[in-house]
């Protein structure tokens, strides 16, 4: 008996409930000797302290660069803005050629990192927990760069969105 069984609803049921909470869209990337960079999109990002300044995000267990991306020594997350679903989609996924037609830059800590985009941040692994089917990542930021006239692109039931940037009413 699996787990959605065991809880009484189904698996697809739970992701479209999920799917109720409009998340930014974010690609993480990290160097790997010899080879081209890791990337893999994930809109599971959040803050965790300011103090130290740590923010996490969790990766499927069966994502191919899973294990490269833990041995990395750094790693970036690179919030998308909303021009940029296409990178969102070249980076999701497990396609051979995902750096194609794109030029990272270097940040200041060896990672590559997606420019422009609406924020960076270059971390060192800090912790990890298991989160069941995918692996929670804990990160150390030591270094960010914004870009806070851009909006940001949203991931909401399914589909990437725009928000018009101003207060709720």
């Amino acid at each position: 008996m699996t787990t959605q069984q065991m809880a009484g609803f189904e698996a697809r049921a739970f992701r479209d409930a999920l799917g109720q909470f409009a998340t930014g869209v974010t690609v993480i990337t990290a160097a790997a000797d010899g080879r081209e960079p890791i990337a893999m999109t994930v809109s599971s990002f959040n803050s965790v302290s300011l103090d130290p300044p740590l923010v996490l995000f969790s990766v499927g267990r069966e994502a191919p660069s899973l294990s490269d991306l833990l041995q990395a020594e750094t790693f970036g997350i690179n919030i998308l803005g909303a021009r940029q679903a296409a990178i969102s989609n070249q980076f999701a996924g497990g396609r051979p050629d995902k750096w194609a037609g794109i030029d990272p830059i270097t940040g200041t800590t060896g990672c590559p990192l997606i420019e422009p985009s609406l924020a960076a941040f270059e971390c060192r692994h800090f912790a990890t927990y298991d989160g069941g089917d995918h692996v929670i990542i804990v990160g150390q930021v030591l270094d960010f760069r914004t870009e806070p006239e851009t909006t940001p692109l949203i991931f909401f039931r399914g589909g990437y969105h725009a928000i018009a940037c101003g207060p709720a009413q």
